[in-house]
């Protein structure tokens, strides 16, 4: 997930990064369309969340859908080039992943929602980071091989890159619900999101079906809890 020369957990890499370097130089050379994978989660009322992960590529992108639709709209997209991954509130993934495990008790929550997902979330000042921490590193553990001995990610390589606290993220929501950042000032972190705020006469950010979904998260949860 996060396993890069430069990345975080690099010095765990071992003999993972020889393999990560032919790798890097053989990309060129494969087509993208025969090596992505879509995964789709329900959260519930039909509404989904996509996600496509091209190995080869080093590529993950967001996107949602709504019910009875078989169009999808991109919230995000992380690769090795320009990436604006940061689409999600930490407590909007938790929804999601906890939403997706009541409908599906295979994908429990914390696993493999949240550990596909996560790099799609960052964490602020009014977040519960430590609880966070503790979720992501739970998922991925959760699908740790036994006896596996080698590189694997953890949660605090997730965190040294969603930290964004004392970077100068200030979140803000309109009349209508929609939330978006914006970064202020000096910061040590980029915070690259399509997440900002509605255009007037456009909506680059698909605001309304992100506020769809989550409610129909949060309404799976209602109903399972009663």
């Amino acid at each position: 997930m996060f396993a890069h020369e430069d990345g975080p957990g690099a010095d765990r890499l071992g003999d993972l990064e020889e393999l990560l370097g032919d790798d890097l130089d053989d990309k060129g050379d494969q087509d993208s369309d025969d090596t992505a994978l879509d995964v789709e989660f329900y959260v519930g009322g039909g509404h989904r969340v996509l996600l496509t992960v091209d190995g080869s590529a080093d590529s993950y992108t967001l996107a949602v859908a709504a019910p009875d639709s078989a169009d999808t709209t991109e919230l995000g997209w992380d690769d090795l080039a320009h990436w604006h991954p940061y689409a999600l509130r930490w407590v909007e993934l938790d929804l999601i992943c906890r939403a997706v495990a009541a409908l599906d008790p295979q994908l429990h929550h914390p696993g493999a929602p949240l550990a596909l997902l996560c790099r799609f979330a960052a964490v602020f000042e009014d977040d519960d980071v430590d609880g966070a921490l503790a979720a992501v590193d739970a998922a991925f553990a959760s699908l740790r091989p036994q006896k596996w001995d080698g590189y694997w990610p953890s949660g605090t390589d997730w965190l040294e890159r969603a930290d964004f606290r004392g970077q100068n993220v200030v979140w803000q929501r309109d009349e209508a619900g929609n939330l978006w950042a914006r970064q202020e000032d000096d910061h040590e972190a980029d915070f690259y999101s399509t997440r900002v705020e509605p255009a007037a006469g456009a909506d680059h950010f698909p605001h309304n079906r992100l506020q769809a979904l989550l409610s129909a998260a949060a309404t799976t949860l209602k109903t399972s809890a009663a």
